[in-house]
């Protein structure tokens, strides 16, 4: 087969990566790829946005498959352009992508499921949600209703807090905001494959938002994760499954969108009972990194069975064991940061199924790697226990080169 994968960050070098290792893969083309993934397949810088510059790209190269991996295209509606013009795809449908796309979405498809997940409030006038916070009071949460990459929301422990995430979300024209009630617990993700009938899940992480150790410092979009999510007990994942995501997927399929593709579920867990945070259309970010580590080369074929809506016939098969990513980000990250500067030590690692460096903000300049986005690495490893996995993963981290980066000392803390 000739595939193409659609994204620039860890997960897609992650994906390609696990595809890499399927026989059937003959021809994979990432785009646009990154200077990791650059190392290991062809990389295509086209706009992927850009329907016909996708379209077009995976004609000239008579591609069979096509895996999407960011949410914005499939927001824009990359995979029906992609179908439309005859091409097998993995990615949900433009409508169906509104359960990332629109918080109020989701909470519509939630009430009408009757899925538990935080009570809400839905504004669109900044006065009248500053009016309702400090109603309700402190803690709560506000959410930019649309996509965010993982940042657009805000936990706040005080009144203070919340008002000014008010205030700058609405800072934005045409800005819409969701607030929550806010839920105490546990927090996990839970991996599920829908074919529009099917439900096949593929596994649980935990993953660190904070920037700082202890949970300290600004959300991010993830400084490290770790799979499986200990809290993820089999009876908590069949609740899960039975009343979160199940009935989500027939609500869904009622409208007339089904949704097909990988649906990430942010769950909160408190007393065994698992709550909805929200949903994601696509495999987050760093727990792609764990999964595909953890599933090698199958994924392919269960991406692909997803694609031909014949999931029925699949099976996961898991090994016994776990995997952690150590985020390696840029100083200053989540806020302000500088691009360019070099990272070094990356040729002495060891690279196998059991220890693997994910680029996601990296770019080739004068033959040396440099760091060109906020999160830049994705430092990986698979062993038979976590703490085998964790000490891995950070021996690998020691060994990079890189002052100009940070990370986190407690990937996997809150399990060993």
């Amino acid at each position: 087969m000739n595939i193409l994968i659609l994204g620039s960050g860890g997960r897609e070098h992650a994906l390609a990566w696990a595809v890499q290792q399927n026989p059937k893969c003959d021809k994979l083309i990432v785009a646009p790829g990154n200077a990791g993934i650059a190392q290991m397949c062809d990389c295509a810088a086209i706009n992927i946005n850009d329907g016909d510059a996708v379209v077009s790209l995976a004609s000239d190269h008579a591609i069979d498959f096509v895996i999407v991996g960011p949410e914005e295209p499939l927001a824009r509606g990359i995979a029906d352009t992609l179908r439309e013009a005859g091409f097998l795809v993995f990615g949900p449908s433009k409508k169906a992508a509104q359960l990332e796309a629109s918080k109020s979405f989701t909470k519509e498809i939630c009430d009408a499921a009757n899925a538990p997940t935080a009570a809400y409030a839905h504004f669109t006038d900044g006065d009248a949600a500053l009016t309702y916070v400090r109603e309700q009071g402190a803690p709560i949460v506000v959410k930019a209703d649309g996509l965010a990459a993982g940042k657009g929301v805000t936990v706040a422990m005080t009144l203070p807090e919340a008002e000014a995430a008010i205030i700058d979300l609405f800072t934005n024209e045409g800005a819409e905001v969701v607030i929550e009630e806010f839920m105490d617990g546990e927090e996990a993700s839970f991996f599920v494959l829908s074919d529009g009938e099917t439900l096949l899940p593929i596994g649980t992480a935990q993953d660190h938002k904070r920037a700082f150790d202890g949970d300290a410092g600004p959300n991010t979009g993830g400084m490290g994760a770790y799979s499986p999510a200990p809290v993820m007990t089999d009876d908590v994942t069949q609740k899960a499954l039975n009343e979160i995501v199940a009935p989500t997927m027939a609500e869904m399929a009622n409208r007339g969108m089904p949704f097909e593709g990988v649906l990430f579920v942010g769950l909160m867990i408190k007393g065994g009972q698992p709550r909805l945070v929200e949903y994601n259309v696509r495999f987050g970010d760093p727990e792609c990194q764990c999964l595909m580590m953890r599933l090698g080369g199958q994924v392919l074929d269960l991406l692909q069975a997803c694609a031909e809506r014949r999931l029925s016939e699949m099976q996961v098969n898991w090994a016994d064991d776990h995997a952690l990513t150590v985020i390696m980000a840029t100083d200053g990250y989540p806020g302000a940061y500088e691009k360019g500067s070099v990272i070094k030590g990356l040729d002495a690692l060891i690279e196998d199924s059991k220890n693997m460096v994910f680029h996601a903000g990296t770019t080739a300049k004068d033959g040396a790697i440099t760091g060109t986005g906020g999160r830049v690495l994705a430092v990986t490893a698979r062993d038979a226990t976590l703490k085998a996995a964790r000490d891995r993963a950070y021996t690998s981290t020691q060994q990079i080169d890189w002052p100009e980066g940070f990370y986190r000392t407690d990937i996997g803390w809150r399990a060993l």
